[in-house]
């Protein structure tokens, strides 16, 4: 949920706002004598409390930048809270290295209770503050606080400048942990005009918004600012859980977007925010995007003798799809717009998603085809915010092709994905189309198409010794069998691969093996093996039980709240079936037989289902769990979290057999 917090009045209202930050390093007995938290018994640790200013500001260095100071006070109650004593302080810069955001001032101190009941405190030392570069554009400021132990409580401060006034600090007033208050003091010269927007279910305790006079002076000019004072108090904790996309899509937080500003020395007004028509513009005319969707007499000449001979378009489009695949290998770096070029992309062999999936755009359309590049955002990195035309908050790039009547949509960085596959961090939301010659337009990414489905068959004997022996056959398709092709690929042989299984499947001992079309991206990847399992100590008992599953039991759920606020959101649908036969010897007869099972989720949501059979001495069992949707509301969550507490029950039981008296 986003809403608009409402600035309208800034102009109207004139007064002094007074926001309060806390004295550093103070603590209260209650504070340090405090063994969990009331409002949520369960909470490692809490923040006690958490400060924020940011304001955009004249430095000592004679460059405008925003000035961004924060302060926060955290309780650990136990062990599994000591992750708090960590912070990590990301910073950007364009690449060059002259405007790069620092952060400075940073302050620590630890306050705990030594053995004899006597209070200490240990600061943070300079030499334990550590910068990494972690590509060329990010770096990240790391330090850990000292003297952690049960009951202390950490506090620290830091001060971060950037000259990037688009990138206006977020204020996320949810985290990982629950805070008693959090508050973020804004101070916005006139010069600059942001759109503010409030994220998340929370409601502020706090919403101030009032004119400062004269707060802001350059070139001997003084202007008033709008002053913003926002408070939550009582915060609970956001608890990611499985199957979500970015918590940054959920948690409660407050945004700025940059919507224009007036450059203080001269008086130019500069544009931020516009209509898509701009944007699209902007793009077309953009060296790193527009330019290399209209390098098609390069990529002509490259895909010439790869399409030649081709008369089928969407074989020839195939073609082209993995002459890109093998000719640029992924450098796992994320990126809207190609930054070396396709041309230096293709003969170095390397290159960015954009400069991939720009060169397959260009590709495809040099060959005839009507593709189009497709600004996403990952999951990881979140929804975009749709209310301001904007590329700042993508940071992907893919491809959309149509042939036949139907639309394509690829992405060209790993050699495992068959053609018209999306990886699963491509599944989020909705992505941009841009063309060259047409105007942009939004495409749904969570409905392509795309499934994932296991399926195993056991044909096993029960031996004399009380082994099971026969074979199992998997066959993965769709996502599974891109994951399992992955898993198989890690190794340096299939061989060593098998091996690893006989590791990780300590009651299997694998005879033979055979894997098929494990470089045939658009077939089922078939697993054949001839097993023995060692699941009985010979067949001298009078009874003898086993479950019928065989492997891979579901015993915990995935999904454990009271309540989930937030989608649960797979990205795909999935399917997995299993159908054992075992064939018993003739002095066995089953005693208690498994119980037959069928469950359904609302509105054909999805089911679990076992069947039973038994035909002389051979027992049929087979069981399918099917999820039809790759994402359930928050409504439908209590009836997918019984689903699962109704398979993990049912693979508790035991198949029983007794000898034949």
């Amino acid at each position: 949920m986003r809403k608009l917090l409402l600035l309208s009045a800034l102009t109207l209202l004139t007064c002094v706002l007074k926001a309060q930050d806390f004295t550093f390093g103070t603590f209260t007995e209650d504070e340090m004598h405090m063994k969990q938290y009331a409002k949520d018994t369960s909470a490692h640790a809490v923040v006690l409390g958490e400060f924020g200013r940011a304001e955009i500001n004249n430095t000592n260095d004679d460059k405008i930048k925003i000035i961004f100071r924060y302060h926060v006070r955290i309780k650990i109650f136990d062990s599994q809270g000591f992750d708090q004593a960590t912070a990590a302080i990301h910073a950007y810069g364009d690449g060059t290295g002259e405007d790069d955001e620092t952060v400075e001032n940073i302050k620590g101190i630890t306050t705990y209770m030594d053995d004899n009941g006597g209070i200490k405190q240990a600061e943070l030392e300079d030499d334990k503050i550590f910068k990494i570069k972690d590509n060329k554009y990010w770096a990240t400021t790391k330090f850990t606080m000292p003297d952690i132990r049960n009951g202390c409580i950490i506090e620290y401060t830091y001060t971060k400048y950037s000259v990037y006034w688009n990138n206006f600090p977020v204020w996320n007033f949810q985290s990982d942990i629950p805070k008693i208050y959090s508050e973020f003091d804004v101070h916005i010269p006139a010069y600059w005009t942001y759109n503010a927007s409030l994220r998340g279910n929370l409601k502020l305790s706090k919403n101030i918004s009032v004119a400062e006079d004269g707060c802001f002076t350059v070139a001997g000019n003084t202007v008033n600012c709008s002053h913003i004072d926002l408070e939550m108090n009582n915060i609970p904790a956001f608890t990611e859980e499985a199957d979500m996309t970015s918590y940054k899509n959920f948690i409660s937080a407050a945004y700025f977007e940059l919507a224009e500003y007036i450059w203080p020395y001269d008086g130019t007004k500069h544009k931020i925010s516009k209509e898509w028509a701009d944007v699209d513009y902007d793009l077309k005319h953009n060296e790193e995007f527009g330019s290399q969707l209209r390098r098609k007499e390069l990529m002509k000449e490259r895909i010439a003798p790869v399409i030649a001979g081709i008369s089928d378009s969407l074989q020839k489009a195939i073609a082209i799809y993995n002459y890109i695949k093998k000719n640029i290998k992924w450098n796992e770096f994320y990126a809207t717009g190609s930054d070396i070029g396709i041309r230096k992309a293709l003969d170095g062999h390397s290159g960015s998603v954009a400069d991939i999936n720009l060169a397959l755009t260009t590709s495809l359309e040099a060959a005839g085809f009507n593709a189009e590049a497709v600004l996403s955002s990952t999951r990881e990195n979140g929804f975009v915010n749709k209310l301001y035309p904007t590329t700042s908050e993508f940071n992907y790039v893919i491809t959309k092709v149509d042939i036949g009547g139907k639309t394509y949509l690829l992405d060209a960085t790993d050699p495992l994905l068959p053609f018209g596959m999306l990886p699963l961090r491509c599944l989020n939301d909705q992505g941009r189309v841009m063309s060259l010659d047409k105007p942009s337009y939004w495409i749904d990414l969570t409905t392509t198409g795309q499934r994932g489905a296991d399926t195993y068959n056991y044909d096993l004997t029960l031996q004399p010794d009380g082994k099971l022996r026969g074979t199992m056959t998997h066959y993965s398709s769709g996502y599974e069998g891109y994951e399992h092709r992955q898993a198989i690929k890690k190794y340096n042989s299939v061989d060593e691969y098998v091996e690893s299984l006989d590791e990780r499947w300590p009651k299997f001992k694998i005879l033979k093996s055979n894997i098929s079309n494990l470089d045939s991206l658009d077939m089922p990847l078939g697993e054949t093996y001839e097993i023995e399992i060692k699941e009985f100590n010979g067949l001298d008992k009078a009874k003898l039980s086993f479950s019928p599953f065989i492997m891979d039991y579901k015993s915990v759920n995935p999904y454990k709240l009271t309540e989930r606020n937030y989608p649960v959101d797979m990205g795909i649908p999935v399917s997995e079936r299993r159908t054992l036969t075992l064939h018993l010897p003739d002095n066995y007869v089953v005693d208690t037989p498994p119980q037959a099972m069928a469950i359904g989720l609302p509105n054909n949501g999805g089911k679990f289902e076992t069947f039973y059979q038994l035909d002389d001495n051979t027992i049929t069992f087979s069981y399918i769990i099917q999820l039809n949707k790759s994402i359930y509301s928050s409504q439908e969550y209590p009836y997918l979290k019984e689903l699962y507490n109704k398979i993990i029950l049912a693979q508790k039981a035991r198949v029983i057999l007794k000898q034949k008296i």
